[in-house]
């Protein structure tokens, strides 16, 4: 079984503690934790997932109705590869990625980073699979997830690299789907805190099993 993405999250916070400063740190921390409500708006289990077309790192077209007749898709949205939490969750997801491949699923990753940035997120972190660009947050919209980050932490993001102007300081709610080839989803992980993501041995659970499932969160 490939390492979950908790442990991973554990490595991380012990390899990059005292790096940042400890009143930016707490403020992040407190940002992360206010943001646990939202996703009222999300599609949950059981509901149609919207079929997209959006531009991957190579700059070819991915069609979700395509991509499902072949099986189904685990779709994950992330904020942008400036996000340290999303790039554990990404990599993660690629140590997991021939564990999906053996149930016929196929993986694709959303953010709001255009083409190029994706490219070098793949590449950075050895990806092998899709890595979608939404440049204009239109997919998470659809999929009920965009929120707008308040103009009091805004900081807080540039910090960390976030191109704010780009999105409108919108961005979407850190989510993951598995969707069947019925295009209906049967596992959703939904939680505004950007902290917690969906784990592996659950999204293999979900291409296991017919009944539809939400995560806590």
């Amino acid at each position: 079984m490939p390492e979950s993405y908790a442990h991973n999250l554990i490595r991380f916070e012990e390899q990059y503690a005292g790096l940042l400063p400890e009143d930016l740190l707490k403020r992040a921390q407190d940002h992360a934790g206010s943001l646990s409500d939202l996703g009222s708006d999300a599609l949950t289990a059981g509901a149609l997932a919207p079929d997209f077309t959006l531009t991957d790192q190579r700059g070819e077209p991915f069609h979700l109705a395509a991509a499902l007749r072949t099986g189904p898709v685990i779709v994950s949205f992330y904020r942008g590869g400036w996000c340290p939490y999303c790039n554990v969750q990404l990599h993660t997801l690629q140590q997991a990625l021939p564990e999906f491949r053996t149930h016929g699923a196929r993986l694709v990753a959303i953010s709001p980073d255009r083409p190029d940035d994706s490219l070098s997120t793949a590449e950075r972190h050895a990806l092998e699979f899709d890595v979608l660009s939404d440049p204009d947050n239109r997919v998470a919209r659809a999929y009920g997830l965009l929120f707008t980050v308040p103009e009091n932490v805004r900081d807080i993001y540039r910090t960390a690299g976030a191109d704010l102007t780009a999105t409108d300081a919108k961005l979407p709610i850190p989510a993951t789907y598995v969707v069947g080839t019925d295009h209906r989803i049967r596992y959703a992980h939904v939680d505004g805190d950007y902290r917690q993501r969906a784990e592996t041995a659950d999204l293999l659970a979900a291409l296991g099993d017919d009944a539809p499932t939400d995560a806590a969160g």
